[in-house]
């Protein structure tokens, strides 16, 4: 049996440094700060479940970060 592949580590970065902020800059910035995804949710938006290592999620409400997780 093949190992269990290690993740890579994710941004010591709390997703929380990004709520009020301007989308694109927060973007921008996330993306700086090592997450090699990062996406841009309208409110409300149905996302699936899964997580994913190295994403940072934004709810963007009148084009600023009103909230951010990972995954």
């Amino acid at each position: 049996m093949s190992p269990i592949p290690t993740p890579p580590a994710e941004p010591q970065d709390s997703p929380d440094a990004y709520v009020g902020l301007e989308a694109g800059r927060a973007e921008r910035l996330a993306r700086e700060r090592g997450w090699t995804a990062v996406r841009s949710l309208p409110p409300g938006t149905v996302v699936t479940m899964e997580y994913r290592v190295g994403r940072l999620n934004f709810e963007v409400r009148d084009g600023r970060v009103a909230r951010a997780w990972k995954g």
